[in-house]
């Protein structure tokens, strides 16, 4: 009799124990999200106050207190945005330079990785370490002598500083792709040449196939950079039919405003614009980007 009130009682204990654990995990889970929810508030704040001021009319922008939200929404802004400014001829623009860099920066970084990861020649580690040192070197310390260099080129003033330097390697690029090469064995490279496979045949058919995740990582890490560049544009660009997205945002800033009316809401709604290919980029290559970056050895 005693010995089945203690099992009652251990069963009880147990029972109770494990309702606490449960309960605590509930709690635990519960805070977790309330935390995660507040800080998608405030990481989202700025971008709600964007898409709210971007449906404001002139008088709403410059009423105080500001509200979040307008009245009534004025979509007209996102018209306006194109007809006051050359927008679709800077969307060209940014387009051209965009798509030229990413094509350059992925194809050299990769025919550069490749050689880094499966060629043993004199110095190759020496050669790594020099390329991956230019990483420390700030852009503006080079921008003196590039601009000099494409001024004695007679190329100012056009789209080909922009994109040119992307046939040429980056490091970061040449790092990335490097790290995930060292991934694949070097048995796929072997079987290969048995077949009768040369360099080029092996890094197209085998290794080009299996790293696109690396790659689409390298590409979208392009487009970002090139996509919302402003310094080079700014630098190297004078004539207005040249001008990028990121140069046509600060040009709401510098035009002639005889009315005196506030254009931040036409500013606002031209940084949506803007900003969307490169929202809708990452949601259609979220999993190879994250999937890159965890493969590629550079995560944490």
């Amino acid at each position: 009799m005693r010995t089945a009130n203690v099992r009652a009682t251990a069963v009880r204990s147990r029972a109770r124990a494990g309702m606490g654990v449960k309960l605590a995990r509930r709690i635990n889970r519960v805070i977790l999200y309330a935390i995660a929810a507040i800080l998608v508030l405030i990481f989202m704040g700025p971008f709600l106050w964007t898409l709210g001021s971007s449906l404001k009319t002139p008088q709403e922008i410059a009423t105080f207190p500001p509200t979040l939200f307008p009245a009534t929404p004025r979509f007209r802004n996102y018209a306006d945005v194109f007809t006051m400014v050359p927008m679709a001829l800077f969307a060209r623009n940014t387009i051209q330079v965009t798509l030229l860099a990413v094509i350059g920066q992925v194809t050299s970084a990769t025919l550069v990785a490749y050689g880094f990861s499966r060629f043993r020649f004199p110095f190759r580690d020496v050669l790594f370490t020099l390329l991956i040192s230019t990483l420390i070197l700030p852009r503006e310390v080079l921008l003196i002598p590039t601009f000099l260099l494409y001024k004695l080129l007679g190329l100012l003033d056009t789209l080909t500083p922009l994109w040119l330097p992307s046939f040429f390697a980056g490091a970061f690029y040449v790092f990335l792709l490097r790290q995930f090469f060292l991934t694949l064995p070097h048995d796929l490279d072997e079987a290969a040449k048995i077949d009768g496979a040369n360099e080029l045949t092996i890094l197209w058919r085998i290794i080009v196939p299996l790293s696109q995740p690396a790659m689409a990582t390298a590409a979208i890490f392009a487009f970002l950079t090139h996509w919302n560049d402003f310094l080079e544009p700014l630098i190297y660009l004078n004539n207005k039919n040249n001008f990028t997205l990121a140069l046509g945002l600060r040009y709401f800033q510098t035009l002639p405003n005889d009315a005196q009316e506030p254009r931040d809401q036409l500013m606002m709604a031209a940084s949506l614009v803007v900003t969307f290919p490169v929202l809708a980029l990452f949601f259609a290559t979220q999993r190879y980007f994250i999937r890159g970056i965890v493969m590629s050895g550079i995560k944490g």
